[in-house]
């Protein structure tokens, strides 16, 4: 690997109840079929949304597990500060592939940007917005008023809160926003916010660190919406098809294998992730971020192969973006994803 694999922030996603059901569900639908494609070589430079983290164990674990390598992919991730970010370093040439969320992407689009998504890496809607239980904060209605903390302004925190903002009719001018970055529950517990906006992992390790009573509002009980996805300019898609592809196929093998070994890859996030020190506080965000990988599209009954974007889903989410004023024009996401890529499709 030339690839200096750096990040720092962050952990997302969702609370798994049961992660002994995963394995099944996990595999059944990695659509992983043996023998390949036609053999390509070359480098990808992956612009996240973190620093590297142990939620994203399953590509910092390259150096160790090769992945991309066997795919003839040479394998960099540059790090980020939000989705915002990841789509600016594609646009200025800095990387190749973004790992950002779908407000992020769309946002881009409207700008005229001729971006396309190619992957959907976290069907599920993983975020939430946190107070403290004794704040009397219930409800969206009660944000009114409220200082909340977000990642950055560049991040799908900020933007889902305002999903959640929006079903109660409020704006973002009805509350004060303060950028708090990746670990935000400390100015939550110190009364600087009165809730954060965060990521299911993110609560999970505050909860971990004793963060005590709280009360979240899961923003998947308003608008449950992809939570990242691969996107490409459409000029190197239409250059580099198969290296692409190859990439793809990379990264499912390494979201199949978190999936079949959470516990090989919580040791692996001792040595990779920045915030990975404590392998138990890392089996628990793994749990969670296989978890939102699932799917939630279905096909002939079956669940679809990881990857697989639900279309109706998104057009839901570039709907609401639009109703928010957040973007200026509808956005028809069957014209901007592109799923002839996926492994196994």
């Amino acid at each position: 690997m030339s690839a200096p694999f750096l990040t720092y922030p962050v952990s997302r996603r969702r609370w798994l109840g049961a992660s002994a059901g995963l394995l099944g569900l996990g595999l059944a639908g990695t659509g992983i079929t043996a023998g390949a494609a036609t053999p390509v070589s070359g480098k990808i430079r992956l612009a996240g949304w973190s620093k590297p983290i142990s939620e994203i164990t399953n590509i910092l674990a390259e150096p160790d597990k090769g992945f991309f390598k066997a795919q003839g992919v040479d394998l960099t991730y540059l790090p980020g500060a939000g989705g915002g970010d990841a789509i600016r370093n594609i646009l200025s040439g800095q990387g190749d592939v973004a790992f950002t969320d779908p407000g992020s992407f769309f946002m881009a689009l409207d700008k005229g940007e001729k971006l396309v998504a190619i992957y959907d890496i976290y069907p599920q809607n993983v975020f939430n917005v946190v107070s403290l239980r004794s704040s009397g904060i219930r409800t969206p209605a009660d944000l009114k008023g409220k200082t909340i903390g977000v990642y950055s302004l560049a991040s799908g925190t900020r933007q889902n809160l305002l999903v959640m903002l929006h079903q109660a009719g409020l704006k973002e001018s009805d509350v004060r926003i303060v950028v708090t970055g990746l670990l935000n529950f400390a100015p939550l517990m110190q009364g600087q916010v009165d809730a954060t906006a965060a990521t299911d992992t993110g609560l999970a390790v505050g909860l971990r660190k004793g963060m005590g009573d709280v009360q979240v509002m899961p923003v998947r009980d308003y608008l449950n919406m992809s939570s990242d996805m691969f996107v490409v300019r459409r000029q190197v898609l239409e250059q580099q098809p198969a290296l692409l592809q190859a990439f793809l196929r990379g990264y499912r093998d390494s979201a199949a294998w978190m999936i079949a070994q959470p516990e090989e890859a919580a040791t692996l996030a001792t040595k990779r992730a920045i915030d990975g020190t404590q392998r138990d506080i890392n089996l628990d965000v793994i749990a969670l971020r296989n978890a939102s990988a699932q799917p939630t599209l279905r096909v002939q009954g079956k669940v679809a192969p990881l990857g697989s974007f639900d279309l109706n889903a998104l057009q839901k989410g570039a709907d609401a973006y639009h109703a928010l004023g957040m973007v200026q024009q509808p956005i028809k996401v069957a014209d901007v994803v592109d799923s002839r890529w996926l492994p196994g499709a």
